[in-house]
């Protein structure tokens, strides 16, 4: 596991390369942070994809030209219109990764809150080969999403941020797209229930009341399902290794 750089569009990016043990090759995975940027969960979270058998890489989207506010403020931005730099970054933190020898050439993206947001602009582009969105807001041309890569999705009913009707609108267009898909309500957690931020005491209390806490038993279920998923959806036969497109 470790820091490194993304070549990309604006100047150079940071990332957290997290590499499972043995050879490969295997997939790749791109971990998109919350609101909250590049953090010791967001590290957590894509090392946990590593040891599960995925070549998994965090970038630090807030990297930018200019003041890191304005940074974080047109990411926020961005992930409700679908546009902006934030996208090339993403798009450049996947190009890393089809590059490196040891990944398969098969990538899905995974994101949280804002990070879930992201996802869903990106899962009908073509680029990545499945998506996983937790407690995403849906894109405001949410029928694009009827050309969707394969999605599995995880929401809280408590959630204070989310529109409660998201999950059955996901669900909906995914339907209607025929696209593959996992979409799952939790009815006891809420928002950031997979976000494991490292918060006093007296704050994670005010949190749960809010909400917004993490909540260990969704956590792993959804951990559960997204890996499952992830392993129909990026797996590569043997026969496929040879002929694997890495521009």
């Amino acid at each position: 596991m470790s820091d490194v750089t993304i070549p990309a569009v604006d100047g150079r990016l940071r990332g957290y390369l997290a590499v499972p043990d043995g050879e490969g090759p295997w997939p790749g995975v791109v971990v998109v942070h919350d609101v909250l940027g590049m953090t010791a969960d967001l590290k957590r979270i894509a090392d946990r994809f590593a040891a599960s058998g995925y070549l998994a890489i965090a970038p630090s989207l807030y990297d930018g030209p200019g003041p890191k506010i304005k940074c974080v403020i047109s990411t926020v931005r961005a992930h409700f219109t679908g546009q902006g730099l934030s996208y090339d970054n993403l798009l450049a933190a996947r190009r890393y990764l089809i590059s490196d020898s040891r990944c398969t050439g098969r990538v899905g993206v995974a994101g949280f809150c804002m990070g879930a947001g992201f996802c869903l602009q990106l899962a009908p582009g073509g680029l990545f080969d499945a998506a996983a969105p937790s407690y995403p807001v849906l894109p405001k041309d949410a029928d694009k999403l009827e050309q969707s890569c394969p999605v599995v999705g995880s929401f809280g009913a408590k959630d204070p941020i989310v529109a409660s009707d998201t999950a059955e609108k996901l669900d909906a267009v995914l339907t209607r797209g025929n696209v593959p898909h996992d979409v799952k309500m939790y009815p006891r957690a809420g928002h950031s229930f997979m976000n494991d931020h490292p918060l006093p005491a007296p704050i994670r209390l005010v949190a749960g009341i809010a909400g917004i806490a993490y909540s260990a038993p969704e956590a792993e279920d959804a951990w559960q399902r997204i890996l499952t998923f992830f392993a129909d959806h990026l797996a590569v036969s043997g026969k496929d290794l040879g002929t694997l497109d890495r521009i």
